[in-house]
This record gives C-alpha cells, sequence and structure tokens, in this order.
C-alpha cells in the first residue's frame, strides 16, 4: 500500500468520521491483507470495530471469504462502515462486488473506496481497471448509493514516494435510509441482479 492511500483515508476519516468518535461503528475493510501496511490504526477507537476482510489469510486479516463474489460469512445490514483501498483493479468483476457490499451495508451506512486511476501494471494476481471520477460516480449509482465526493488527485500524491504515479481516485458514498417497502425491493431486485450475473462466473 503506497503512503497516498494511507493520507487519504486519514482525511477520510477527519472529515467524516470526527462526530463518530466513541460511537458504536463496525468497519468493514475488504482487501485488508497487510502489504507493507493498512488502515487498522486510521480507525482505532474504543467504541469501534474494525473487521479486515479478504480472500487469503495473512496479517490484518479477520474473515477469509471462501467465495469473492457470494459473502455468506457477513451478513446483511451489519456494516457502518465500508472502506477500500487500492483493490477494486485487481476485481474482475467489480459491479457484483457492490452488490454485495450494498448488502452488508446497514441504511445509511457510509463507503470509501480508494482506486488508482493510473500507473503501471501491477497484477495481483490480475490488474483489470483504472477508475475516473464519473466512473466513481457510476459504481455508486449501480449500487443504489448517494455520492457524496468522487474526485481524483490529478496532480499526484506525495513526492517523497511513488504515489504520485497511481494519481488515486476517491469515492464517499452512503446507502439510502429508505422505507420498508423501499428497502425490500431495493433488496430483492440487488439479489436478483446478483444472482443473473453470478451465473456467467
Amino acid at each position: 500500500m503506497h503512503g497516498s492511500s494511507l493520507t487519504k483515508m486519514q482525511q477520510f476519516r477527519q472529515e467524516f468520521l470526527a462526530d463518530q468518535a466513541g460511537k458504536p461503528l463496525h468497519i468493514l475493510d475488504l482487501g485488508s491483507l497487510e502489504i507493507g501496511a493498512c488502515y487498522r490504526p486510521l480507525f482505532d477507537d474504543p467504541a469501534w470495530r474494525y473487521t479486515g476482510v479478504d480472500l487469503h489469510t495473512g496479517p490484518n486479516v479477520d474473515v477469509v471469504l471462501k467465495r469473492p463474489y457470494d459473502w455468506r460469512e457477513i451478513p446483511s445490514a451489519s456494516v457502518d462502515l465500508f472502506i477500500s483501498g487500492q483493490v477494486f483493479e485487481h476485481v474482475e468483476y467489480f459491479w457484483v462486488t457492490l452488490l454485495e457490499m450494498s448488502r452488508v451495508l446497514k441504511p445509511g451506512g457510509m463507503v470509501c473506496i480508494l482506486v488508482p486511476s493510473a500507473g503501471p501494471e501491477h497484477r495481483y494476481p490480475v490488474d483489470c481497471w483504472r477508475f475516473y471520477p464519473d466512473g466513481m460516480r457510476a459504481m455508486a449509482k449501480y449500487a443504489g448509493m448517494e455520492v457524496i465526493k468522487a474526485e481524483t488527485n490529478w496532480g499526484g500524491d506525495n513526492p517523497y514516494d511513488d504515489s504520485m504515479v497511481w494519481q488515486d481516485t476517491m469515492l464517499v458514498c452512503r446507502k439510502p435510509k429508505l422505507g420498508a417497502l423501499g428497502s425490500l425491493r431495493r433488496a430483492c431486485r440487488q439479489r436478483l441482479q446478483h444472482f443473473a450475473l453470478s451465473l456467467s462466473l
């Protein structure tokens, strides 16, 4: 994980979670395996529960997913904050991942995703995508989220390491709070989408 990713996630916490200090918060970090660094120290609050989730065991991983697009280990509507950094470029079918992200979030839950908009190929084990702000807005729209922020650091990030090459893009969005009927319709629609898309995986 490059240095600017930690900086950007720290900025997210300062900007959006300042009023949540000391309040119960369940945080899910997708792709949490520690490679050089991790986000866990940024969310060190006695009232917060950080869960690192990945496809492989290792440092900073609390839950290992058996299936990359079907997170049976994580209950629906159980997460207050979904974070993920430098992961979605490695997810072949990220639109299916978005449906699972939406499922596990509580109504009103927030999302922060960091992804590169540039940089060389770095397969882990694949490297499929780069994202611009419009792409991030499209991701949020597909997942039924309300966009709060979608921006790219076009000028680079940190002149003291190799972060400048990635020109990271950040998406911050929120799962809307709907009435009982609206929530049911949303859940049914997304489960049908998930089922249909998963047939080809």
